[in-house]
């Protein structure tokens, strides 16, 4: 079973910054690929950006250019720099590992915001 504990949500204006952070109980963590997703009210959850073991990267298209998905395994740690933030970015930001066929997810951080 792996942990998944985010920290680092709270209120914005657009135009600001923020660092999520996502640290994990993992023996293992170098090997598997990690993910932040989102949900906002009455929305599906959506992949925002995803880092591979090997540190390739992908992102939302409305992620791209403003958004930096990082990690180090050796503090099992993942981030997710947020900048230029958006109205359309509040929403509840899940950490996820995966290592096939496992997906765990976090608990979730809520980034929430004044236009």
């Amino acid at each position: 079973q792996v942990q998944l504990v985010e920290s680092g949500g709270g209120l914005v204006q657009a135009g600001g910054s923020l660092r999520l952070s996502c640290a994990a109980s993992r023996s293992s963590f170098r090997i598997n690929a990690m993910g932040w997703y989102r949900q906002a009210p009455g929305k599906q959850r959506e992949l925002v950006a995803g880092i591979t073991s090997l540190g390739y990267t992908n992102y939302a298209d409305s992620a791209k250019g403003r958004f930096t998905i990082s990690r180090d395994n050796a503090k099992n740690t993942v981030w997710l720099q947020m900048n230029s933030l958006k109205t359309e970015d509040r929403a509840d930001y899940y950490c996820n590992d995966h290592l096939y066929p496992d997906d765990y997810w976090g608990q979730g951080t809520q980034v929430t915001g004044s236009s």
